[in-house]
C-alpha cells in the first residue's frame, strides 16, 4: 500500500476522533458526534477537490468512510482514555496537518493550480475541517487563535513548491515540507510562540 495513501487515511481518521471528541465535550449525541467528526475529517479536501472541479476522494473510495467510522466509534467508546492523551492527540494532529497540507499541495499542482493556489489549496485541506467543527460547535475556529496553525501549513507548503521547482525527489519533498509544518507547529504551542495581532500596531 502507498505509504503517503495510508498516512492520509490514518490523519483522516485522526481528524474524525478529534471532530467528535470535540462534539463529546459539548455533550452532542452520538448522531451529532458522529456528523462532526465526518465534517472534520473530509471538509477540508473535499473544498479544496469542489476548487479543483474533482469528486471528493471519500466518494470513490470507502476506505475514507471506514477511517472515519473507526475514528468516531473509537472517541465514543474511548472518551475517557482518549481525553488523557490529549498530547497525543496533538501529536498526531501535527502530523495529519503536514500530511494533508503537502498532498494538498501535491494534488493541486498535478491538475493544474498555480504555484500560489496550490499553496492556499494545501492549506485549505488541512485547516477547513477544523474551521467547520468550531462553527458548528460555535466557538472561534483555532485559525483565528493567536496559535501559529495556519502558517505553519503555508510555510510547508511554500517549501514544496520551492524543492520541487529545484527537481528534489517527490517522496523526500513530501516528508521535508510535511515535518517542516510539524516541527513548526510543535515549537509553536511548546514556547507560545504566535504571530501578533492587529490590535498590536494599533496607537
Amino acid at each position: 500500500m502507498d505509504p503517503i495513501y495510508l498516512v492520509d487515511l490514518c490523519g483522516t481518521m485522526v481528524f474524525a476522533i478529534s471532530g467528535a471528541m470535540a462534539a463529546n465535550r459539548k455533550h452532542i449525541d452520538v448522531f451529532g458526534a458522529t456528523f462532526t467528526g465526518f465534517v472534520t475529517a473530509i471538509g477540508g479536501g473535499s473544498l479544496r477537490d469542489v476548487f479543483l472541479n474533482l469528486r471528493p476522494v471519500w466518494v470513490d473510495d470507502g476506505n475514507y468512510l471506514l477511517a472515519i467510522l473507526i475514528g468516531v466509534i473509537i472517541s465514543i467508546v474511548a472518551n475517557k482514555q482518549i481525553d488523557k492523551l490529549a498530547r497525543t492527540l496533538f501529536f498526531f494532529d501535527a502530523i495529519g496537518i503536514g500530511f494533508f497540507c503537502i498532498v494538498g499541495v501535491q494534488k493541486s499542482l498535478s491538475y493544474g493550480s498555480s504555484e500560489v493556489a496550490a499553496v492556499v489549496l494545501g492549506m485549505f485541506s488541512a485547516v477547513m475541517g477544523g474551521v467547520i467543527r468550531d462553527t458548528l460547535l460555535n466557538e472561534t475556529p483555532l485559525i483565528f487563535h493567536k496559535e501559529i496553525y495556519a502558517t505553519a501549513c503555508l510555510a510547508g507548503a511554500i517549501l514544496y513548491v520551492i524543492l520541487r521547482s529545484v527537481g528534489i525527489d517527490q517522496s523526500a519533498n513530501i516528508f521535508f515540507s510535511a515535518a517542516l509544518v510539524f516541527i513548526i507547529r510543535i515549537v509553536a504551542v511548546k514556547y507560545k510562540l504566535s504571530l501578533p495581532s492587529i490590535g498590536n500596531y494599533r496607537n
